[in-house]
């Protein structure tokens, strides 16, 4: 069982540290409020200059692959059907794969990183219907590389870095080992980028804006909400690279992408925005709809999908 946690602190799952702080008790004979739900709205299949969406990359943050796939979660990613899967916390040495993944006829090509140090420990895969012109692991970082957190593969027009960012947990005890990753990591996407404009998608651990969160006034000194952790978001889009759902959607609320298993919080709602789909500035005008699957179950985090004309 886990344990609770204490007031003023998060609830933590997993890794991820994220969670929220403590609701303020109903007064007796007060009706709770009902939750504001977020429906994501139907799929735009045109870009601002009328492309076609021809691109369709989904990201989810399984915690835990073994556990989501007895969860049903590739009947879910067969009916989305995207061209690109990327996943993250798969918590799962390539040699321990269930065969139900590992032998998807649909995705023939299929990379996996994970951690070297700790078993059962971070970890991102992408399974690919086409196969990209070369895949790389990591950002070339010893310090950041060997917890499997990065795969970077090259497409024709594009390159897809699919990242979980390392959380900087209970007691912010890795804060200023985040706020070096995202220097590090940082620098790896501007230089990409140099090459060919990219996607970023993934796990981010940070909800950027109070907008991202249910409560924003309780989590500014945890992890997820920290101003280093939300500065190191806004430094990366102010290095050329923009927020797909944001600008798209820039004053919708409530959309969030993570819920703490603790308190019932994902069926009130009370969540947090930390998956994301971030593009070049040149891939821009091609892009369709950024997606919120906020009712794909399976995971503590739902899924996202990205439609973009390349």
């Amino acid at each position: 069982m886990p344990k609770r946690a204490k007031k003023n602190e998060e609830a933590v799952d997993g890794e991820t540290g994220n969670g929220t702080a403590p609701a303020k008790k109903e007064k007796k004979g007060k009706e709770p409020e009902a939750p504001i739900l977020y429906e994501d709205p139907p799929d735009k299949m045109t870009s601002k200059d009328d492309r076609a969406a021809n691109m369709k990359i989904t990201s989810w943050n399984v915690d835990g692959l073994r556990a989501w796939v007895k969860k049903n979660g590739l009947d879910w990613v067969r009916k989305e059907d995207p061209d690109v899967l990327c996943l993250q916390e798969t918590k799962c040495a390539e040699k321990a794969l269930p065969s139900d993944i590992t032998e998807m006829p649909e995705y023939p090509h299929k990379y996996w990183a994970g951690s070297e140090d700790k078993e059962g420990y971070s970890g991102v895969a992408m399974l690919c219907k086409t196969e990209p012109l070369s895949v790389t692991y990591g950002i070339g970082k010893e310090e950041h590389d060997k917890e499997g957190r990065v795969i970077t593969a090259e497409f024709p027009s594009f390159f897809l870095v699919t990242a979980y960012v390392p959380n900087a947990s209970r007691g912010l005890v890795r804060l200023d080992y985040r706020k070096t990753w995202d220097v590090d990591f940082r620098a790896y996407l501007s230089n990409l980028d140099q090459r060919k404009p990219l996607v970023l998608c993934g796990d981010l651990n940070v909800a950027h804006q109070e907008i991202d969160l249910k409560n924003p006034k309780g989590n500014r000194k945890n992890a997820g909400f920290t101003p280093e952790e939300r500065e190191g978001f806004t430094q990366l889009l102010e290095a050329g690279f923009t927020d797909s759902f944001r600008e798209l959607y820039p004053e919708q609320a409530n959309a969030y992408t993570f819920w703490t298993y603790m308190m019932n919080c994902r069926a009130k709602n009370v969540g947090w925005r930390l998956d994301y789909f971030v593009l070049s500035a040149a891939l821009l005008p091609g892009l369709c709809d950024s997606k919120i699957r906020n009712t794909a179950m399976g995971s503590d985090h739902c899924p996202i999908t990205l439609y973009l004309a390349v």
